[in-house]
């Protein structure tokens, strides 16, 4: 049977994709933010996960505000990235496992969440970050990936409790799948940030490091936030932690945290890094 290993929430910002492409990595500004990630390479070094479950919100390849579903899962043999205007290089194709995403879609759909299916699937920075920030310095990515698009842009947006709801039932229809494999879940986005209009450039520091202790043991807090009050804590696009709250709700009742860092400000936003392992 399939088991879920574990969880890393992670900022998708994709100025980091562009420190990593022009070899930052170690200059003052950046340092902090990527050490933090070398316990994490070195956990997923040892507990060796087969399949990556990619939550995380399409910024265009894909959808936009005329069609925007509130969750898309791909169910393709692979996902090209292409890059949305950052100047972010394209990468190699991520491999996809589409007889379990159909899996995952069907128990989904079973447990009454309405879902778009995507048998071609563009990835940009939000799923490609992550994933260069965890397997970074590998010839060819290790694990098979399945993404999940989640609206946090065309209000109405899913609220944090649906979305831990839908994380729940993630978890186990992932932990139902017949086949032997281990399972990382990524909850991308966030922390605090706001792009446009009067308050752009806002980060909230202490609702940020709220969120990062509640979502371990009382992920329930946050989930009875409503989008208003996320916005109005986390600027404009802080409803990305609702992805968090997906990842969360994978995991089941009870974690154990392996790894947890925040840094700001990376390119206007508080960025999050959050590990956390199963329990047995």
């Amino acid at each position: 049977m399939a088991r879920i290993v574990g969880g890393i929430g992670t900022s998708h910002i994709p100025a980091i994709g562009l420190a990593m492409a022009r070899n930052q990595c170690a200059e003052p500004y950046w340092k902090p933010f990527f050490d933090a990630y070398a316990p994490v390479r070195a956990w997923l070094d040892e507990v060796r996960p087969t399949v990556a479950v990619v939550v995380y919100n399409d910024h265009g390849l894909n959808f936009f505000l005329d069609k925007m579903p509130a969750f898309a899962v791909g169910a393709a043999p692979e996902y090209r990235n292409a890059d949305e205007g950052w100047g972010l290089p394209t990468l190699a194709p991520f491999a996809g496992d589409a007889e379990l995403s159909w899996h995952l879609i069907e128990s989904l759909a079973a447990a009454d969440f309405d879902l778009t299916t995507c048998q071609e699937m563009l990835v940009d920075h939000g799923f490609v970050v992550p994933m260069q920030l965890l397997w970074s310095g590998k010839r060819d990515c290790p694990v098979r990936t399945i993404p999940i698009h989640v609206n946090t842009v065309q209000h109405p947006l899913p609220s944090p409790a649906r979305c831990l709801r839908f994380g729940e039932t993630l978890g186990r229809a992932i932990e139902a799948w017949s086949r032997d494999e281990r399972i990382v879940v990524l909850g991308t986005g966030g922390l605090s940030h706001q792009l446009d209009g009067r308050r752009a450039g806002f980060i909230n520091r202490p609702f940020d490091l709220f969120c990062l202790e509640k979502i371990v043991d009382e992920p329930e807090v946050l989930a009875r936030l409503t989008i208003p009050e996320l916005v109005e804590n986390a600027g404009t696009q802080g409803p990305e932690l609702i992805q968090w709250l997906i990842m969360r709700g994978a995991l089941g009742p009870v974690v154990r945290q392996i790894q947890r860092n925040y840094h700001v400000p990376i390119s206007n936003t508080g960025s999050g890094l959050l590990l956390l392992e199963k329990a047995a």
